[in-house]
């Protein structure tokens, strides 16, 4: 089969990495669905509950640069073969486990750091190495996998912790995990082809941007745009993580039950599948900066409108918004790494500003616990989300800013 960029034979790579990214995300969204089964389980309050989340996403955004580096130096299956055993090993210990701070290691070190990190920042290196044309879709298609995982795991997992319990459904998933990831890894043998090497102008093929210095990306230091990337990558995910994390304690707190909050996060992620494909048709003409703007103010309003929603089908009508809205943030930091950075960094520079991100999901999903036992409510941790997100869209402006000072050009609609 054609190994060369865009041929059918990427094409089929593609798909395997969505398959990859979909249940290797399980590592993601298992616990935000048991999340009140464990807190009962180990008789602790809401913050420490939520603190294997922190960890697991901690261990996920260090790991994320980890395999990235082994990804570019000894390509994706072996990072693979890692992540495919420390996730299922990571469920079968936290099943296992017989104390939060067991629970939490396990979440940690096993899911986090060695698991679910291999299936995202390397698979996202690679597409985007696979891609030069449509690498805005295709990007889009490969992390959609993240929330391809987020619509069907969580349905999933609250069927078998109602049926079976919390610990037998993460023991389960760990088996299903090996059997089924080590195989898919096989096919990632294949090296990317050094055509796919060659940069290509900001915005895709849609737009010819002029050319910029990887040395001086936007007239900056590689390391000063990458640090402000990173930050805004935090803000963004601290703002995204409240909804995502705490859908579902929040409806057992108003008292529709977790089954209506997993249905909720399902539906939410569900709709970010969308956004997430629309968002790389998008950023194929307008650049990955403007896409990350457009997504963060997007995101704001859901947020704001969650201030509002504490009836049942207000809360579904958000969630959907929600999802619909902010899908396309976080596949439009990649995007914006290979417009302006040099591509033999791809797997180390994706990984570092991907890990931001999950920093950001990891501080959200703790202090949106913390705030609500501070003030028994989730008002004020809704609240501090925009506040995060008003952060990344400041960011946001000023690279924007940048880039029409140096009269660069984004994408197919002309000058910034």
């Amino acid at each position: 089969m054609n190994a060369a960029p865009e041929s059918g034979y990427a094409w089929a790579r593609l798909m395997v990495s969505l398959a990859l990214m979909t249940f290797g995300g399980a590592g993601m969204y298992a616990l935000s669905v048991v999340l009140p089964q464990v807190q009962a389980d180990f008789g602790v309050d809401r913050a420490a509950a939520s603190l294997p989340y922190t960890l697991t996403m901690v261990g996920f955004g260090i790991g994320g640069i980890l395999m990235g580096r082994l990804a570019d130096r000894f390509g994706v299956m072996v990072p693979l073969m890692i992540g495919a055993v420390g996730l299922g090993l990571g469920f079968m210990v936290s099943g296992w486990a017989g104390s939060l701070w067991a629970f939490a290691l396990a979440q940690g070190l096993l899911l986090g750091l060695l698991g679910t990190s291999a299936t995202f920042a390397p698979l996202v290196a690679d597409t985007a190495l696979w891609f030069d044309r449509r690498r805005g879709i295709a990007l889009a298609i490969c992390m959609s996998g993240n929330y391809v995982a987020g619509a069907a795991w969580p349905p999933v997992i609250q069927h078998f912790t109602e049926t079976a319990g919390w610990r037998a459904t993460y023991v389960g998933i760990g088996i299903f995990c090996l059997l089924t990831m080590l195989p898919l890894a096989l096919v990632y043998r294949r090296r990317p082809p050094l055509a796919a090497a060659v940069p290509v102008p900001p915005g895709g093929a849609a737009a010819i941007a002029q050319p910029q210095p990887a040395e001086r990306p936007l007239g900056m230091s590689p390391g000063a745009l990458q640090g402000l990337l990173c930050i805004a990558g935090v803000a963004c995910c601290v703002a995204m993580s409240m909804p995502q994390v705490h859908i579902v304690a929040y409806c057992t707190d108003l008292g529709f039950g977790p089954a209506r909050g997993a249905q909720m996060l399902s539906l939410m992620l569900g709709m970010g599948i969308v956004s997430r494909l629309a968002s790389g048709w998008i950023a194929d003409r307008i650049g990955g900066l403007r896409t990350l703007l457009l997504g963060s103010l997007l995101q704001g309003v859901a947020l704001i409108a969650f201030l509002f929603a504490d009836g049942v089908v207000s809360l579904y009508l958000v969630s959907a918004m929600f999802g619909l809205f902010q899908g396309g943030i976080v596949p439009s930091y990649p995007l914006i790494v290979r417009e302006y950075f040099s591509p033999a960094e791809a797997g180390a520079r994706m990984g570092t500003v991907l890990m931001a991100t999950l920093l950001g999901m990891a501080l959200g999903g703790w202090l949106s616990g913390a705030i609500f036992d501070w003030t028994g409510s989730y008002r004020a941790a809704f609240v501090n989300g925009i506040g995060w997100n008003l952060l990344n869209l400041a960011i946001c402006g000023f690279l924007l800013m940048r880039v029409r000072r140096l009269g660069l050009r984004l994408g197919a609609a002309g000058a910034a």
